[in-house]
């Protein structure tokens, strides 16, 4: 799926991304694609799809991305997501892109859009990531 000292194929797939179904399908330092089957355990009560999943989404497209930029240089964190929901989805799968906004010494800014599959914008978010650099060496 991915050759990147940072980013692990396991990484990807465990914990609550792999609960979710997110697939990574493109992961480069300037974007990054997944996809997403909707099914009924995304679903909140009233038959679509819960916006915890396009919160989730956009969280973890935007910290691949911002992970595999900052490579071994440090990790990341998110510390800020603000997704808005456009259009209820009951069926189906969406794909996700990631793309940078700013990428600067101490944080970066990525943004998402999700997308049906007649490719119209269901949801749209963007993460604020802070760059915990590794301290220097001392000699």
């Amino acid at each position: 799926m991915v050759s990147d000292p940072v980013i692990s194929d396991d990484l990807l797939t465990r914990g609550f991304i792999g609960v979710v179904g997110l697939r990574f399908e493109t992961i480069e330092r300037d974007r990054v694609v997944g996809t997403l089957d909707v099914t009924p355990k995304l679903l909140q009560p009233h038959g679509i799809v819960h916006g915890g999943v396009w919160c989730t989404v956009v969280e973890a497209l935007a910290s691949v991305g911002a992970a595999v930029w900052l490579g071994e240089a440090g990790r990341v964190v998110g510390t800020s997501n603000s997704t808005d929901f456009l259009r209820p989805i009951t069926t189906g799968s969406v794909t996700a892109e990631a793309t940078p906004v700013h990428r600067g010494h101490t944080q970066q800014l990525w943004l998402v859009e999700i997308r049906d599959e007649r490719r119209r914008l269901v949801a749209r978010g963007q993460v604020r990531l802070q760059n915990l650099r590794k301290a220097p060496r001392v000699l």
